[in-house]
């Protein structure tokens, strides 16, 4: 299965854990919402266009809880 995911402003907590949401859409046009508490380039690459478009949805806008998510 492959995602297509867009970071937005919205964080919340799962257990403790502050992730940020991301939305997502499968191949087939499924929509989903996508958790994630670290994103990294691996060493080796160059991470500076990927870090100036994630800082683009920063800093997080509202800290919503997962009951308004799901």
């Amino acid at each position: 299965m492959k995602i297509e995911i867009t970071a937005t402003d919205q964080i919340t907590d799962i257990e403790g854990v502050k992730v940020r949401l991301w939305e997502g859409v499968t191949e087939q046009g499924t929509r989903c919402k996508v958790f994630v508490h670290r994103i990294a380039v691996h060493n080796d690459a160059d991470s500076t266009q990927f870090e100036k478009e994630l800082n683009e949805q920063m800093p997080p806008g509202r800290f919503i809880s997962l009951r308004q998510i799901l």
